[in-house]
C-alpha cells in the first residue's frame, strides 16, 4: 500500500524549508518555502543532464537554504493512474537517497504546468521567457499546494 501525501509530509516535522520540485525529462524546477511554510518562491530550473550532477545540484541548493525535505510532483494522468512522466518522478526519488538523503512526498500536480503556462500568459509574458520559467513557476505552485495542505493539517 502506497503512503499518502499526509502520511509522507509527516516526516518533514513540524518547521522548515522544504523543496518543491518539478522533475521534468529536460528539466527540474526547484521552488523553496520559507522555514514557516507560509509562502512557495522560485529558485531555479536545472536543465538535466545525468541523474548525479542534477542531485547534486539540488544538493547544493537545498544545503545552502537549510531544506528539511522534498515535495515532488507527481504528474498523474487524469483519471488519476500513473504514465511514464510520474514513474519517472518516482525513479528520480528512489535514487535521490545515494547524493541528498532528505525526506520525500509526493503531490499531485496534474495541471500544474498549464495552470502556470496561463498565469504567465495573463501577466503577458514573453514565450521565451515563459519557457525560461515555466518549470520554476510549475515548482512554485506544487509547492504552494502541499505547504497549504500541511498547514491545514495542523490546525
Amino acid at each position: 500500500m502506497t503512503e499518502t501525501f499526509e502520511q509522507q509530509a509527516a516526516a518533514f516535522g513540524a518547521t522548515g524549508a522544504l523543496f518543491g520540485l518539478d522533475i521534468g525529462e529536460k528539466t527540474i524546477g526547484v521552488a523553496v518555502c520559507d522555514p514557516a511554510r507560509q509562502v512557495a518562491t522560485p529558485v531555479e530550473t536545472i536543465r538535466r543532464k545525468k541523474f548525479t550532477p542534477d542531485a547534486e545540484r539540488l544538493k547544493e541548493l537545498a544545503t545552502a537554504r537549510g531544506v528539511m525535505g522534498l515535495i515532488i510532483g507527481l504528474p498523474r494522468n487524469m483519471d488519476g493512474t500513473e504514465g511514464p512522466s510520474a514513474q519517472r518522478a518516482r525513479a528520480f526519488a528512489r535514487n535521490l537517497p545515494r547524493i541528498l538523503d532528505l525526506p520525500v512526498a509526493f503531490w499531485d500536480e496534474r495541471l500544474s504546468t498549464a495552470a502556470m503556462e496561463r498565469d504567465l500568459i495573463a501577466l503577458d509574458t514573453s514565450r521565451a521567457k515563459r519557457a525560461e520559467k515555466i518549470d520554476e513557476a510549475a515548482a512554485t505552485f506544487i509547492l504552494q499546494g502541499a505547504i497549504d495542505r500541511i498547514r491545514g493539517l495542523a490546525t
